[in-house]
Order: C-alpha cells, then structure tokens, then sequence
C-alpha cells in the first residue's frame, strides 16, 4: 500500500515538468510526512534536475539546527503551527540553492493530539524566493496516521503547483 495519494506520481511528473520549463528548483523541509514527499519527487525519472534538496526534521532541534527555526518560537508556537511552517520554508530557502521550499509539520497520530492541537492537524507552507509564502492549515481529522501524511502530500503538491505558476 503506498502512503502516495491516488494520482500523485502524475502530478509530481507535471510538476516536475512545470519547475523545469520554469528555472525552478525546489526543496523540502518535512516533520510528519519524514520524508515522503521528497520521495515522491524523487521517484520521477530525470528529478535530479528540479529537486535540489530535502530535510527531515523531525525532532524540534533538527527544526533549528538545520533550518534555522528559533527555539523560541517553536517554544512559543510550537512544532505544529503556521508560524513555525513558514519559518521551516523560508529556512529550507536559506539553507539550499533552491527557488521554492515546501514545509509540512502535523500531527499523523495516533497520539501526541491535543483539544487545541488534535491529530490531523497538519500546517503546511510553501515559500518562493520573491514571493509570498502560502499557507494552509489542514485538519483532516483522525482518519489514520498514512490516510492524514497522504492528505498532506495531495496539500502540498497544491501549494507547489500554485507557486510555480506564479509569474515572477
């Protein structure tokens, strides 16, 4: 059974093709998807040209040290939420060669939900250098920790696609 949503090989193939007549290259900063993403991505033939580089950062240090995301505001904030995606994007940006940075921090579950924060609560934020960073917040419920990271990769090839279609 693949975590991949149905279709998600075809649209990371299109996306892949969108990236590449555009110039663009893109990078991953992923916590609850660990990863799954940047394989879709790299499961295409001839990705090496688009995909430029991915994190898994799944611990909040590796959030910090490697993206450069404040303690403090994960402290504040914490991992799940829109600012800390944003900060995930746009240090995914800053530390690669990349033009676009895709983030994704939720809750797959089955525990570690709160009242305020419940599982299936997954922040994602897409960031392209001279663009504004896009936002979703998604709450998919508790439909299962593969049905909620294949949710969010669907979310995420969304804001990527709308990204690269920016004309900038």
């Amino acid at each position: 059974m693949t975590v991949w949503p149905d279709g998600a090989e075809q649209r990371a193939a299109a996306l892949l093709d969108l990236c590449r007549g555009r110039g663009l290259k893109i990078v991953t900063a992923e916590s609850c998807t660990g990863g799954l993403l940047a394989g879709l991505l790299t499961a295409i033939a001839g990705s090496s040209d688009v995909v430029e580089r991915g994190f898994v950062t799944y611990a909040n240090a590796a959030k910090s040290e490697m993206l450069g995301v404040e303690p403090r505001l994960i402290a504040a904030r914490g991992a799940v939420s829109a600012e800390v995606a944003r900060a995930m994007a746009e240090g995914a940006l800053m530390h690669s060669r990349a033009d676009m940075a895709l983030a994704i921090s939720g809750i797959a579950g089955p525990g570690g939900g709160t009242a305020e924060k419940p599982v299936g609560l997954v922040h994602l934020a897409c960031a392209r250098q001279g663009q504004d960073t896009l936002l979703r917040e998604c709450r998919f419920g508790d439909i299962g920790r593969t049905a909620i990271r294949s949710a969010a990769i669907a979310v995420a090839l969304d804001l990527l696609e709308a990204q690269a279609t920016i004309v900038g």
